[in-house]
């Protein structure tokens, strides 16, 4: 029994457990319990689940990366920068070559990220606090030098949108209701976190580098590699957020993202990740951006006013932490 409750997400189950059940009680005239509300909340916990799995395995590091929003919104606008007609100052491309570019330029930052925090020995909270006002300035900047706009849309009438959509945007109809595909992405990558984390070396040199970093590298971790590598990962599922939305959505804003790295961090710390590093799961920050989507969808169907929104996630935020520390100690005493 101690064992199943030293395990991060044991605080996470709960707390979806205790939202759900709250709401299913206070919105039961309003039709939460089915499978439209179902769906609805997936939908909405798919892109933040995504991106909160990357950070988890970035804090288990000891890092953090605060400009995974600005990321999104820079790959969103250079998709649509290059794919926009010469005539409107972009590029005229078709979609395929500018979705890999926008990879190619997401990796980069991550890159970026990594070896300045590496380079330099600065706490990654202000190396990429930095990145994320100069991420987000460079993409305002350019997309308004090239285009004369912040907003670019008409991506459906771009070459190659087909087969996007059905990847990244479609919807599968079960029960009556429409599933985003980016669910089962999302399914798919904490899935594969969770795999490394528990079945591979690699894992290993994950939890080693935050929770002990000079041991770790003592013993042969490539502890700086791991770091570099992690960094790149969250660049990854930034740019994978973005794309959804871009394909989804048809279009970009050059403020897409903006805040969604402090909802992946505290999904990931609501999910049991410290702070400190060392300690974490990709099911727990999962559950923790599902948490958020029960709160979002639970608080549109009652009719609470939307601005309560950020006092129940500090409560949940403040309750899970709290909670996971109660388990923590209560198991080690076992």
């Amino acid at each position: 029994m101690s064992k199943v409750l030293s395990r991060p997400e044991v605080g996470a189950l709960a707390g979806v457990v205790i939202v759900w059940v709250l709401f299913a009680i206070v919105a039961s005239r309003h039709n939460f319990i089915s499978w439209a509300t179902t769906a609805s909340i997936l939908n909405r916990a798919a892109p933040l689940g995504i991106l909160a799995v990357a950070v988890a395995l970035l804090m288990i590091a000891g890092e953090f990366d605060l400009s995974v929003g600005s990321i999104i919104g820079f790959s969103g606008m250079v998709i649509m920068v290059l794919v926009t007609p010469t005539t409107g100052g972009g590029f005229g491309w078709t979609l395929w070559p500018a979705v890999g570019i926008s990879l190619l330029f997401a990796l980069t930052t991550g890159l970026f990220n990594g070896a300045i925090v590496i380079a330099t020995k600065l706490p990654s909270f202000i190396v990429t606090l930095g990145t994320l006002f100069a991420f987000r300035g460079v993409t305002i900047a350019v997309t308004r030098l090239l285009t004369d706009r912040t907003q670019l849309g008409q991506l459906d009438v771009v070459a190659g949108y087909g087969l996007a959509q059905r990847i990244f945007a479609s919807n599968l109809n079960l029960f009556g209701s429409q599933f985003n595909v980016a669910i089962l992405w999302w399914f798919v990558l904490t899935a594969l976190a969770t795999w490394v984390l528990l079945r591979t070396r690699a894992g290993n040199w994950i939890f080693g580098t935050g929770g002990a970093v000079d041991a770790a590298r003592n013993v042969g971790v490539p502890t700086r590699r791991v770091k570099i590598a992690l960094f790149m990962t969250t660049a990854f599922a930034a740019w994978l957020v973005a794309v959804i939305q871009v394909v989804q959505f048809t279009g970009a804003d050059t403020l897409r993202g903006t805040g969604q790295e402090f909802q992946a961090i505290i999904a990931a710390v609501v999910g049991g990740c410290l702070l400190t590093g060392g300690y974490g799961s990709a099911i727990g920050a999962s559950l923790g951006a599902l948490i958020f989507a029960l709160v979002q969808q639970g608080i549109v169907i009652t009719g609470v006013e939307g601005d309560w929104f950020q006092v129940f996630i500090g409560g949940i935020l403040l309750g899970a932490v709290i909670f996971n520390n109660f388990i923590r100690t209560r198991a080690a005493l076992r």
